[in-house]
């Protein structure tokens, strides 16, 4: 009798696996294939439009015809320019508050804080952009107040993934290093660092996918609607892939549809592009680590 019912305990696991397994791969499609259906329409509808010149020229006829290349330039500055503010920002406050801070409750109110910040949406940004580097610093809608309002928005993110990489070093790699006689800022920018670099560099793929295509925080900041020129200094306005993709989506009247998909392509293979780059990076970095 034992030994039946733990054959019948075991089938009945065994079926409970199934059926979690198969509603887990259910999921996954369900989660998969809109983003392939996606894909293959901007591929279908946006593919023609793309060309050498719709690459590289200059709109014209009210954005009708012409190129985008004022478009990628200026996402590429605002990209830039973010990643340039947030992630040396990010690695130092992740540093602080897991290698120098001590836990009392000030530091969990301040995990907390940046974990909810993580939440808020992104025109709250674009309005605290815009009130805080436009209106009360002084530096009108530009490329330098785009790329800190982009940059504020992605530090939570930022934060969070290199905090739990610099946790996930081994504290015997800091144990063996102190032990030698080096200090531990040495010890934390030539062992630590190295080891949580690629965490750091998954935080900073989500940073880059979030900052490329937001609209709502560029649209206060630096976005220009029509501006069939590239900027000359950061304090100048620019033209941005999303906003663009709006307002040939919204405002401007009688434009080829393969135009509003062409740009949505566009934007969709730089953000894969960025990635891309992120991604070979980090796997190179995981690939020399020894444990």
């Amino acid at each position: 009798m034992k030994i039946r019912a733990k054959s019948h305990l075991k089938i009945s696991t065994q079926t409970q696996q199934k059926i979690a397994f198969t509603f887990l791969g259910i999921a996954s499609i369900l989660v998969i294939v809109p983003v392939i259906v996606i894909f293959v329409i901007l591929i279908q509808k946006g593919l023609p439009a793309i060309n050498w010149q719709f690459l590289t020229a200059m709109p014209r006829m009210g954005m009708r015809a012409g190129g985008i290349f004022p478009a990628i330039m200026g996402t590429l500055y605002l990209v830039s320019g973010t990643i340039v503010v947030a992630l040396p920002l990010g690695v130092l406050a992740a540093i602080y508050l897991v290698e120098y801070a001590r836990q009392n409750f000030l530091t969990r109110m301040i995990e907390v804080a940046i974990v909810n910040l993580a939440g808020v949406p992104s025109v709250v940004y674009g309005l605290f952009g815009m009130g805080l580097f436009v209106i009360y610093l002084k530096l009108g809608v530009s490329i330098i107040a785009g790329a800190l309002t982009l940059a504020i928005m992605i530090l939570p993110v930022i934060i969070t993934s290199s905090k739990e990489a610099l946790q996930s070093v081994p504290r015997s790699f800091r144990e063996a290093s102190l032990a030698l006689g080096v200090s531990k800022w040495q010890t934390i920018c030539c062992v630590v660092l190295p080891n949580a670099l690629p965490g750091i560099l998954t935080g900073t793929i989500l940073g880059i996918s979030r900052a490329a295509g937001e609209t709502a925080p560029i649209l206060f900041t630096v976005a220009a609607f029509y501006l069939p020129r590239l900027p000359k200094s950061i304090f100048d306005q620019c033209m941005a892939l999303p906003y663009h993709l709006y307002v040939l989506s919204t405002q401007v009247p009688n434009v080829n549809p393969k135009i509003q998909y062409g740009t949505a392509l566009v934007l969709v293979g730089i953000v894969f592009l960025l990635n891309l780059v992120a991604i070979i990076v980090r796997s190179h970095i995981r690939s020399k680590k020894q444990w």
